[in-house]
């Protein structure tokens, strides 16, 4: 503890502590009520008065009430024993605390001390080292768990002692570190990190330029996101945002996915809770949740613990990515942080700016995006953060501010049309608002060149001009009729549609088309495009409808077997049969 306060002023979850002792900026105190400590954060200070957000209501505060700060900001508490842990913003394990709803001051600590592991030293006495550089490992599920210097330990330090291999619990000792002046520091399994403050324990920040494979054909082919890359989400109500984000969480080509669910309903949190822990992993071929963490906020908590849990999740994302592996971090959705800066800025009586956002919300979505990234760690492996965030704007407005603060900042922007949801074409990501800036990069060509075709980039530039050309005509069919366009017209639509249909259209909730691996997007993708080619003679639209129609069904079900399956092969010899069927120009 470093000073005492007391409340002279409550509006909602916000705060004033009049002190005469030392305050930090962020710097954590707790409020005695009810024979309980509330947990705070100072977010702004003046003189001797601190602006303090409180993570839990305020119902029952009243001025006098006493307040302790400490000399530490929000920190989480990191190590083995993460994995398939549901934590709340604040980092409380929700499995440990008994209720419906959490009770005002419930506290859980995030780990199991007592758990045993099996420590494997990867370091040696006498080896120099600095934060996060690896001293041994323990296996956790599929992933080999690194144990790691630290992060708040700055400088170089000397292993003077580590432990033999064998059984430790999480807090025994595992090594002793020397500094420079000769003093020891004993390193346990599990450490502290402040939610805040960005670690760059890393070598350097690399060009992504490597494909993350997400299994969402629209994605992948389309728009695709690097490993490492940044992406967003945004859409109406209703659209399939959270139904996307969950695809993306079972099938993205991830070591661990880091889910946070900032101020979604809650349904949509329980729906994660119930499924993950039995839904198989592709990848790994145990359960998904072996591979998740799950930070829940619903909408019926606290506005300050949304912001809370995004910070939480990214700093957890930063720890695994230190250690080498691919990192998917999700949020849903950052509208509803945005929503909570506002209303504690509202609260602060500052200057407001568009739609009463806060005047730096550009800067705050772009330092939190900024965290993401491919790095090369200081041994030479190298570690991602893949972040994809949904933005939930009011009315369906892709003008608003967080849209527009979050555009400037994300390479990949994956657009949900209400539109397309109502006519159930899913995912409902439009082809022709929808974009990647990282198709543009020199890395991520020479990638598709080296691993999936020399004429990749040329395909996706192609079917994106198609697309683009058969919305156009779909306006003029529906403006001019049927009968008004020529058929070749009908016969570029229908071909758009084909693409559509084939590529673009995913079932999420089908056992074989939810996931397309990369070979087999390849496959249909260079199929489609060798149709789409082709010119047929057809004499009325009546025949160019009939035609791609039984095309699209025969792709469909194609979509729907396994791959190189006979029953995927029959369909292909029906196609092929098909189109040799009809008079072809060319």
């Amino acid at each position: 503890m470093i000073s005492k306060g007391k409340v002279t002023a409550i509006v909602g979850n916000l705060v004033e502590v009049e002190t005469k002792g030392a305050l930090i900026q962020n710097g954590i105190c707790f409020f005695q009520h009810d024979g309980k400590e509330i947990m705070g954060e100072v977010i702004k200070t003046s003189g001797q008065t601190a602006y303090v957000q409180v993570f839990e209501t305020t119902r029952g505060f009243k001025v006098g009430l006493d307040v302790h700060f400490i000399d530490s900001m929000l920190e989480v508490t990191m190590g083995p024993g993460m994995l398939t842990r549901n934590y709340d913003g604040l980092q409380n394990d929700l499995d440990k605390i008994d209720g419906i709803f959490l009770e005002a001051g419930s506290r859980s600590y995030p780990l199991e001390n007592d758990s045993v592991w099996h420590f494997k030293p990867l370091a040696k006495v006498g080896d120099l080292v600095t934060a996060a550089d690896w001293l041994g490992q323990v296996p956790e599920y599929h992933i080999q768990h690194k144990i790691m210097v630290p992060f708040k330990l700055e400088g170089e330090y000397e292993i003077s002692w580590l432990a033999d291999e064998g059984e430790y619990q999480l807090s025994d000792t595992i090594a002793r570190l020397k500094d420079n002046n000769g003093r020891e520091h004993e390193v346990s399994m599990s450490f502290t990190w402040p939610v805040k403050k960005a670690f760059r324990g890393y070598r350097e920040k690399l060009r992504p330029g490597k494909l993350f494979e997400t299994g969402v054909r629209v994605i992948d082919t389309l728009n695709p996101i690097m490993e490492g890359g940044t992406g967003f989400i945004p859409g109406p109500f209703g659209s399939g945002k959270t139904v996307l984000q969950h695809a993306l969480a079972k099938q993205a080509a991830a070591d661990v996915v880091i889910v946070a669910a900032c101020g979604e309903r809650a349904n949509e949190v329980v729906e994660i809770f119930s499924e993950f822990p039995h839904l198989d992993d592709p990848h790994t071929g145990g359960k998904l949740a072996e591979r998740t963490i799950i930070i829940a906020n619903t909408s019926n908590m606290p506005v300050a613990a949304r912001e809370a849990s995004v910070y939480t999740a990214m700093t957890l994302a930063e720890y695994f990515r230190s250690q080498g592996l691919r990192t998917l971090l999700l949020a849903d959705s950052t509208s509803r942080w945005a929503q909570a800066l506002r209303e504690m800025s509202n609260r602060m009586e500052e200057l407001p700016g568009p739609d009463a956002f806060p005047m730096d919300l550009s800067a705050i979505i772009a330092n939190y995006y900024s965290r993401a990234g491919y790095t090369l760690l200081p041994n030479g492996r190298s570690g991602s953060i893949t972040f994809i965030g949904t933005v939930s704007p009011a009315g369906g407005n892709l003008l608003e501010p967080v849209t527009e603060a979050t555009k400037k900042v994300a390479r990949c922007f994956f657009a949900l049309s209400q539109n397309r949801a109502d006519s159930k074409r899913y995912p409902a990501i439009d082809p022709n608002d929808s974009y990647s800036k990282y198709v543009e990069y020199d890395e991520f060509i020479a990638f598709a060149k080296r691993e999936i075709s020399a004429d990749w980039i040329e395909n996706i530039e192609f079917v994106k001009y198609f697309l683009i050309q058969g919305n156009e005509i779909r306006e003029q069919i529906n403006i001019l009729g049927d009968d008004g366009v020529p058929v070749n017209y009908h016969e570029t639509f229908w071909k758009s549609e084909l693409i559509d249909f084939a590529i673009l259209q995913q079932d999420a909730f089908d056992a074989v088309d939810c996931n397309s691996p990369l070979k087999r997007q390849k496959y249909m993708l260079e199929k489609v495009i060798g149709l789409v080619r082709k010119e047929f003679s057809f004499s009325d639209f009546d025949e160019v409808r009939d035609f791609f129609k039984r095309i699209i069904n025969l792709f469909k079900q194609m979509n729907y077997a396994e791959f190189k399956s006979q029953q995927f092969k029959d369909y292909e010899a029906q196609l092929e049969e098909y189109i040799n069927q009809n008079v072809t120009v060319s």
